[in-house]
């Protein structure tokens, strides 16, 4: 499956094979008529014969997009896609199935591995990566060092409070939204004090000129594990619904921002999906879906 529909990209070569001859074929069909009808040959009867065969998947596209294999490719794996998800078994992999379909979900794939920017992964890595990406067994059954079971998909990993690695990814999601700010020369200021009356609350981040309608921006990031028990409902009816309700509850906590501020809530899952309407689709023109939403995975699993 490609990318953007839960795969890793790695395609079948008899799956490209057809919609390839077929947008070729439909390119140089006027060049083709032309040199038949030249040197009387007869027309080339596998485009037929391919064709047939497509028809199985819908109607045949027209020009200007006939020459395209996209237009060609997409209808095959809407079916593969179609018959993936009428065997997912459980609320586990049909969750799973939507968090990796879900938009920006899999950018860290299409990442290049660029060691400065954090972005080449170890082996160790890049296996704990697929394995969660695919809904595969990610580790042996074992007990946690804080008491709880953690299962072959390595669930209690993700939401351990006692997880060394917590921390450290609140702090590296931070830092990527902070960056991104800067690179846009949008000044900010992490975990500021005296934000709010009550001095509890303290946002991840401000920035320190006006973001819109002459207010600045406060941020709050959070982490929800996809698959938590919490959550595992909702997941398996809609991508993103875990990041959905981590965000209500974010904007609920900052429900009373001072006049001059602006509250947005920024909330990932552990398997890739972002909330909606989230900070990098907001961010138009700046870098952060580049910085932000492709190391996510890497970023996430990294220490687990």
């Amino acid at each position: 499956m490609p990318i953007r529909d839960g795969g890793l990209g790695v395609r079948r070569v008899s799956s490209l094979a057809s919609p390839a001859f077929l947008a070729s074929a439909a390119s140089t069909l006027s060049l083709q008529d032309t040199i038949f009808s030249q040197c009387q040959c007869q027309p080339d009867t596998f485009i037929a014969s391919f064709k047939a065969d497509w028809t199985a998947f819908g109607d045949e596209p027209v020009s200007p997009v006939s020459y395209k294999q996209s237009a060609w490719d997409r209808p095959g794996i809407a079916a593969v896609r179609c018959q993936l998800e009428a065997g997912l078994a459980d609320a586990r992999q049909r969750a799973t199935f939507l968090a990796a379909s879900a938009p920006h979900s899999g950018d860290c794939l299409a990442a290049f591995p660029i060691a400065a920017c954090r972005l080449r992964l170890d082996d160790e890595a890049v296996r704990v990566a697929v394995t969660l990406r695919l809904g595969l067994q990610v580790c042996v059954p074992h007990t946690c060092p804080c008491g709880q079971s953690v299962d072959a998909w390595g669930l209690h990993a993700m939401m351990c409070k006692h997880a060394p690695g917590r921390i450290q990814r609140h702090h590296a999601l931070n830092d990527i939204i902070a960056h991104a700010l800067a690179s846009a020369a949008v000044l900010v200021s992490k975990e500021p004090s005296g934000l709010f009356t009550d001095d509890i609350r303290r946002p991840d981040g401000v920035t320190l000129i006006p973001w819109q309608a002459g207010k600045a921006l406060a941020w709050d990031t959070t982490v929800a594990s996809t698959l938590a028990d919490s959550y595992i409902r909702s997941s398996a009816s809609c991508a993103g619904a875990a990041a959905e309700i981590a965000a209500e509850r974010k904007v609920a906590k900052y429900a009373d921002p001072p006049a001059s501020y602006m509250f947005q809530a920024i909330a990932l899952e552990t398997l890739g999906p972002i909330n909606d309407p989230a900070f990098p689709a907001r961010l138009a023109g700046t870098c952060l879906h580049t910085m932000a939403c492709r190391p996510l995975l890497s970023v996430t699993v990294k220490e687990f």
